[in-house]
């Protein structure tokens, strides 16, 4: 992931393994103009929605 990338602007991401344990926002995203982080079960569905900014993520298979 992109050190420092603008959190919360997105509204949909595609997200690996590689990226778990899932948060929004993300590993790297920079935090002070973003919402307090919060961690998605993404695992059992692939899918996931932030209860703060409605992004959604998808858990692409590798």
């Amino acid at each position: 992931m992109q050190q420092n990338r603008e959190a919360c602007t997105k509204q949909h991401y595609e997200v690996t393994h590689a990226d778990l344990p899932l948060s929004c926002p993300m590993e790297g995203m920079r935090l002070w103009d973003a919402h307090p982080r919060v961690y998605l079960p993404i695992e059992e569905t692939g899918k996931a929605m932030c209860p703060y900014c409605s992004a959604e993520f998808t858990l692409k298979n590798e």
